[in-house]
């Protein structure tokens, strides 16, 4: 059984926009493992300035996706956002039913 789920993560910016697209698509390609998940929608909000450096960024890239995922598939996918050198930050939340 799948949820709806919002996610919203901030890459980090390269001077080439392939290396932010390739990122991009392995998140995408994290939701979508296995057949567990779904990317409905992928907004990409854009370069924006950060409240507060992160490691020694003081720029970001910011895209929301909404997808349908399955819950046994959340560890995996925040376990990937969280090691990943490309993903600064991310916020998973399931929006109110």
């Amino acid at each position: 059984m799948r949820y709806q789920y919002e996610l919203t993560f901030i890459v980090r910016l390269d001077p080439s926009e392939e290396v932010m697209n390739t990122a991009i698509s392995q998140v995408q390609g994290w939701v979508e493992a296995n057949d567990l998940g779904k990317v409905n929608k992928a907004d990409r909000w854009g370069k924006r300035k950060l409240a507060y450096e992160i490691d020694k960024q003081r720029d970001g890239y910011y895209v929301c996706m909404d997808a349908e995922i399955d819950p046994q598939n959340l560890p995996e996918l925040e376990r990937n956002l969280r090691l990943s050198p490309n993903i600064l930050r991310y916020l998973l939340i399931r929006p109110d039913r």
